[in-house]
C-alpha cells in the first residue's frame, strides 16, 4: 500500500475512534471517586472511611500506597505518621507489626481510636468483597506513592481489581508498571495540551490527570479526540457544587472529590 494512502486510513481510523469515544461520553454519567476514601464521617485512608464510602456507590476509592520497612504495602497519604496517627516519622521507617500498633483515627474522638493504618491487601480484600455482593462495582485509583510495581501488580491481581483500577503516579513509575502489566489503566498528570503528544506516544494513558483550572472546552476535546479520559480533582475550594455542574457540562470523564454525596446530589439534579 502507498504511504500516502496509509496514512490516509490511520486519520480516518483516529477520527472515527475520537467520533465514537465522544458519543460514549456523552452517554455515560461522570464517574466519582473518593479522595482517600473520604466519608467525611471518619478517618481518611482507613477501612471505616472505605465501608462506608462504598455504601454511598462510588466508581473509585483513590487511596496512597507506601511501603513499609518490611516490604508490606500499606494506605497513608503523607511520608509521615504524624499529621493522622499517633506515631512520628517516616512510615518507611516501620515494620508492619510497629504500624498497626499506631492508631489513625487522630482528631475523631474515642469511636476511631482504635482505627489502625490499613494494608493494601485488606483495602483490596473489602472492595473484592464488595463487588461480589453488588451490581455497582466499585474499584481502586491507586496514587502510587512509594512503591514498587511488581508487589503491587501482584496484590491486585490476586483480588481481581487489577484490570479496572487506575494507576496514578511519575511517569518513569508508570512505564515500569506498563512494562509488568500491558493491561494497567494509566493515569498521567497533565500539565499543558503540550504534554499531550509525548504522554500519548509514552504511555498509551487510559486517562489524564487534569488540573481542574487548566480544563476547558478546547483542551476536553482535544483529549477526547484521542480516545483518552479526563480525570480531575474538585478539592479543597474546587469542590464546590458550581464547578460539579461545569465538569457536566464540559462532559469530564470523572470527579475527584471529598463530598461524595453531594457531587451525586448535584450531578443528579442538572
Amino acid at each position: 500500500m502507498p504511504k500516502t494512502s496509509l496514512l490516509i486510513l490511520i486519520h480516518l481510523f483516529s477520527m472515527i475512534l475520537g467520533e465514537s469515544f465522544a458519543q460514549n461520553s456523552i452517554e455515560k454519567p461522570i464517574q466519582i471517586s473518593a479522595h482517600r476514601g473520604n466519608s467525611l464521617i471518619a478517618p481518611e485512608n482507613t477501612l471505616s472511611t472505605f465501608r462506608k464510602t462504598l455504601a454511598l456507590g462510588v466508581n473509585f476509592i483513590e487511596i496512597d500506597v507506601r511501603t513499609s520497612s518490611d516490604g508490606a504495602l500499606v494506605i497513608l497519604h503523607d511520608g509521615t505518621l504524624d499529621r493522622t496517627t499517633n506515631g512520628q516519622g517516616p512510615i518507611k521507617n516501620l515494620t508492619l507489626n510497629e504500624i498497626k500498633k499506631l492508631s489513625a483515627g487522630k482528631g475523631y474522638g474515642e469511636e476511631f481510636a482504635n482505627e489502625q493504618i490499613p494494608t493494601l491487601e485488606e483495602t483490596a480484600k473489602l472492595i473484592h468483597q464488595w463487588n461480589k455482593k453488588h451490581t455497582q462495582k466499585t474499584f481502586i485509583y491507586v496514587d502510587c506513592k512509594q512503591v514498587a510495581a511488581q508487589p503491587l501488580m501482584d496484590l491486585l491481581k490476586k483480588y481481581k481489581l487489577a484490570e479496572e483500577s487506575v494507576f496514578y503516579g511519575n511517569d518513569s513509575f508508570l512505564m515500569s508498571l506498563k512494562q509488568i502489566y500491558p493491561k494497567a489503566k494509566l493515569l498521567p498528570a497533565l500539565k499543558n495540551k503540550e504534554e499531550i503528544a509525548a504522554k500519548v506516544q509514552n504511555l498509551q494513558p487510559y486517562a489524564f490527570d487534569v488540573s481542574w483550572p487548566a480544563l476547558n472546552k478546547e483542551l476536553v476535546d482535544e483529549i477526547h479526540s484521542k480516545g483518552i479520559r479526563i480525570f480531575s480533582d474538585l478539592l479543597g475550594p474546587f469542590d464546590q457544587t458550581t464547578n460539579y455542574t461545569k465538569a457536566k457540562e464540559l462532559k469530564i470523564d470523572l470527579i475527584q472529590t471529598d463530598h461524595v454525596q453531594l457531587v451525586k446530589e448535584t450531578l443528579m439534579s442538572h
